[in-house]
């Protein structure tokens, strides 16, 4: 039996409960037999209602970049664990110490639309993956189950990408479990990491004519694949988590034969058009809507450390087999031929082809271009100009 003193609360508590309670039948309330009978000689009234709350506005929750955000898990299962993250995740207690008695402080809590449009192009790719997704499934049913497992089940392109990644960059001394709460915390963290992820797909949809779909390249295109991997491995190594960031780029050279050291940056945009055997040094920097094809050496001239990389401009179109060395620039618009290996700066919108690369039209006077060939892949129109060969 409870004592006195724990009774006689927990008898006001249910008498509250049953008078503020609008939805309670108060003649078919039952109280407990030792509560009821104290209330059979005795009426009380009912407290005061309190005062309505002051109406709080919700916002949308934002990450350091100022950009919603969402949750890093994607599942058809809700675990209690996910859950709670996501809710440490949109909701933040106010700060006591800006109260001033009068004010009322606004809580930072779940966005107000589910699909919240942090960049809509980002979200009209998504829509269209998942569309092409489905379709894909009703014209061969045999590819349901890996399609529902690495897109349609999916929340989120993050979520995708780091549950592609995961399965593709996985052994069986590294999980795909482990990688994928690796890969999701990066992108989750990071907006602009998934905003390039959109610009990469757009370049190579609309540059390389093999590409069907952007469900295809998101599936199947490794060039694709390796770029959002070293997307992440560079955040890593800006973070000074370099252990990570070279096992990554190790997992990626195995996977899908292409070498990106986590130190290199990469623009948006980006087009590796087969992208086998594609190596790029730790200090080479490569501009936006770059194309690369295969077998191209972004590499150093020795042992010597320091800046020791190229460094791309933006449109640059580098054909495959294409060696370019050193701590040398190749300037915005330019074309680099196939086959050609390149030891000096090339200037801006010029052509530059052989071993050693020379330039069109000659060092003095170059012939320039008004189209950007890395927008255009546009490989041949210097042949005439170049060689009166005949095959």
């Amino acid at each position: 039996m409870l004592p006195v003193t724990s009774r006689r609360h927990f008898t006001m508590s249910l008498y509250m409960l049953r008078s503020s309670s609008p939805n309670i039948n108060h003649h078919s309330f039952l109280l407990p037999s030792f509560v009821s009978s104290k209330f059979k000689h005795h009426t009380l009234s009912p407290p005061p209602s309190p005062p309505p709350p002051p109406p709080m506005a919700a916002c949308i929750d934002t990450c350091r970049t100022g950009k919603p955000q969402i949750s890093p898990r994607d599942s058809s299962k809700h675990h209690d664990d996910e859950s709670g993250f996501r809710y440490m995740n949109y909701f933040r207690y106010p700060d006591r110490s800006s109260f001033n008695g009068t004010q009322t402080k606004t809580l930072h809590t779940r966005p107000l639309l589910e699909d919240l449009d942090r960049d809509a192009e980002v979200d009209d790719v998504w829509a269209k993956i998942r569309e092409e997704a489905k379709s894909d499934i009703a014209k061969e049913p045999i590819v349901s189950a890996y399609y529902h497992a690495s897109i349609v089940s999916q929340r989120s392109l993050e979520a995708a990408l780091a549950n592609t990644l995961s399965v593709k960059l996985s052994n069986l001394n590294l999980p795909s479990n482990t990688l994928f709460d690796l890969f999701s915390g990066v992108l989750q963290g990071n907006p602009d990491i998934v905003e390039s992820v959109k610009l990469d797909l757009l370049a190579v949809k609309e540059r390389d004519p093999a590409c069907i779909s952007y469900v295809h390249c998101f599936l199947h295109f490794k060039g694709f694949l390796a770029c959002q991997a070293h997307r992440i491995a560079h955040e890593l190594w800006t973070q000074d988590r370099k252990i990570l960031a070279l096992l990554i780029q190790n997992r990626v050279s195995e996977a899908f034969a292409v070498d990106f050291h986590p130190g290199a940056k990469i623009g948006t945009g980006i087009l590796l058009d087969h992208a086998t055997a594609i190596v790029i040094g730790e200090t080479a920097v490569v501009g936006n809507n770059v194309s690369i094809l295969h077998n191209v050496t972004l590499g150093g001239t020795g042992k010597q450390c320091g800046d020791r990389h190229p460094k791309i401009g933006d449109g640059v179109l580098i054909g495959a087999g294409t060696c370019i060395l050193g701590n040398i620039t190749i300037g915005e618009g330019a074309k680099i031929g196939a086959g050609s290996v390149v030891l000096k700066d090339v200037p801006p919108r010029t052509t530059a082809v052989g071993n050693p690369a020379r330039l069109l039209g000659g060092k003095d006077n170059p012939k320039t271009h008004d189209k950007i060939p890395g927008l255009t892949m546009d490989q041949t129109s210097h042949i005439s100009e170049w060689s009166d060969y005949v095959i």
